[in-house]
């Protein structure tokens, strides 16, 4: 059963091969393994499944399921569990300093598991939001050959006749705070809103980022979309474990599949989608564990020549479970192929290379989610880039389904969401102003904290598109509304974020791409000798140790060097 592998070039011969391993070989006795099964190449099945939210629930049976494929393929499946934090249960509060951060935690996790018990190969399973680059850049890191499996979305709720997901109850919020929702209509759609298993269901930063994995060649063709609830879940992580296997006898590995041109692919995937603005930030820190230079102005670039092609919320009309129905993000790709945009030489996990992949998929006329590159929802971008006197390092804004996409008005400014959410619910910000809240970035918030809570409630008193919000934290994948995030440098850096006042004139131009604070130069400068950094109220932990060691949100936000510094690869141990 073994003969397609060589054992002793992989790296589980340390805990397995030789007289010198009987020690080792024991505890896989004590497991119930026999020689046979031990003599097999060891496969790591690494699940984000947990209780904490319904994005993970389904996970753990997935990755048990996989097992069956990796023993099938001729491998002995090892199973092991990481943690997630579930971004719309720790949005709004101090909890959610912990979402980005666990990004690393998921990453560097999953790399000592595998490093502590050499592992050979690598199936993956994740639901929420950071626990997919999580997953994906330790697959990176490792370059063991590998497979990333999205657990799948929810299926929409259901409230008066309408679909609905979770940010349709973010948004009643705040129309109940503005007198139009009754507390029995909140009550009423909180209960039906997310009605099962799975992640959130519109293209918001889970979605988006399991489209990125197709998109990258790290997931088998049209294996993302499917909700979790429908049992073609199964299958694909029979599949996944199976051809994990086939990847491990050719040493295909996730540094062969994801190159600059698949990044740029990814890229490309997120902008037609409409997807989240947090892919600028993921991007980024996947391409560094590769050793790839590709920071948020990369990303940018590419956005500002891609078509919007996908009717999908926040800024549209369908979840992700139309867009399973129509075809998945292969049918995007479809398009995007025929209209120059998508780059088909990068390998995948298919073994094929994307191209041939797509090449599979034929153009349906009659699906409604997807437009075509010739008749696009508009012709650039959902997501754009920014860069402008306010933010000299880059800051990023999602415009799909937006009507304005210029803005200039006085700044309101707030050193913190508490703070601004409180003014929103009472009614505090001014039509026409532009909401500042800073000390929200990587090191000062810390953690960078998304503002769905805030968006959303400003979104539900009808003041989405009255009013712009920037921040140097982050944006959920389901906010809407002229929303710019990721402002860098950030405030307590000493960016020029820090130095606005109240009543400061701000211009932004999505158009353009640019963002700008009117303030004159000597001004600003007077301003700058009189800043100061601000203390956080976190000086022990694992907040104090990620604030000590992040990067800036442009360059993905990373807490170690990449690849560029590595001397050796796990894989070639």
């Amino acid at each position: 059963m073994t003969s397609r592998f060589d054992k002793a070039k992989l790296p589980s011969r340390h805990v397995s091969v030789g007289p010198e391993r009987a020690p080792h070989r024991s505890y896989y006795y004590a497991m119930g393994l026999e020689e046979e099964e031990i003599a097999r190449p060891f496969v790591g099945i690494a699940s984000a499944g947990n209780d904490s939210a319904p994005c993970n629930t389904t996970l753990d049976a997935q990755a048990n399921v996989c097992r069956t494929g990796v023993e099938q393929g001729g491998g002995m499946p090892r199973r092991f569990n990481t943690i997630t934090v579930t971004d719309g249960i720790a949005m709004g509060h101090q909890g959610m300093k912990s979402s980005l951060v666990s990004r690393e935690v998921i990453a560097d996790s999953v790399e000592l598991s595998v490093r502590g018990h050499c592992y050979d190969a690598l199936v993956t399973f994740a639901g929420c939001d950071k626990s997919l680059p999580g997953m994906m850049m330790a697959m990176l890191r490792l370059n063991v050959p590998s497979i990333f499996v999205y657990g799948g979305s929810i299926l929409p709720g259901t409230y008066k006749g309408e679909d609905v997901t979770v940010v349709d109850v973010f948004e009643a919020v705040g129309q109940h705070a503005a007198g139009n929702c009754p507390l029995k209509d909140l009550t009423a759609l909180e209960k039906v809103a997310c009605p099962g298993h799975g992640a959130c269901g519109g293209q918001f930063t889970a979605n988006t980022m399991a489209c990125v994995g197709e998109a990258i060649g790290l997931s088998l063709p049209n294996s993302n979309m499917a909700p979790a609830p429908l049992k073609s879940r199964a299958e694909v992580a029979i599949a996944a474990g199976e051809q994990v296997m086939n990847l491990l006898e050719r040493n295909l590995r996730p540094r062969d599949i994801c190159t600059r041109a698949a990044f740029e692919n990814a890229a490309r995937v997120v902008a037609a989608t409409g997807g989240s603005t947090n892919a600028a930030l993921h991007l980024p820190a996947m391409a560094s564990e590769c050793g790839i230079d590709f920071d948020l102005f990369d990303v940018a670039e590419i956005f500002k020549t891609t078509p919007y092609i996908a009717d999908l919320k926040p800024g549209g009309r369908y979840v992700a479970k139309d867009m399973h129905l129509a075809g998945g993000i292969y049918m995007a790709m479809r398009t995007l192929l025929d209209g120059g945009f998508i780059d088909p030489t990068p390998m995948t996990v298919s073994g094929k290379t994307l191209g041939e992949n797509i090449e599979e998929i034929t153009w349906n006329p009659d699906q409604k989610v997807f437009y075509p590159v010739s008749d696009p929802i508009t012709p650039t971008g959902g997501v754009v880039g920014l860069k402008g006197s306010l933010a000299p390092d880059g800051a990023i804004v999602k415009v799909a389904g937006m009507e304005r996409l210029e803005f200039t008005g006085p700044a309101q400014v707030f050193e913190c969401e508490e703070d601004a959410f409180a003014a929103v619910e009472q009614r505090a910000i001014k039509e026409g102003s532009v909401v500042v809240i800073r000390y929200e970035g990587p090191k000062g918030g810390p953690g960078m904290r998304e503002m769905l809570s805030t968006t959303a409630a400003l979104y539900g008193q009808g003041m989405g598109e009255k009013v712009a919000l920037i921040t140097d934290g982050r944006f959920s994948g389901a906010t809407r509304g002229f929303c710019i995030g990721h402002v860098g440098p950030e405030a307590a850096e000493g960016g020029p974020i820090g130095l606005v006042e109240d009543g400061d004139m701000i211009s932004i131009d999505a158009n353009a791409g640019t963002i700008d604070l009117n303030v004159a130069d000597d001004v600003l400068a007077k301003r700058r000798e009189d800043w100061e950094p601000r203390k956080t109220d976190y000086n022990s932990g694992a907040l104090w140790r990620y604030a000590q060691n992040v990067g800036p949100a442009s360059k993905g936000a990373l807490t170690h060097p990449g690849a560029k510094a590595e001397t050796h690869v796990y894989a070639d141990i």
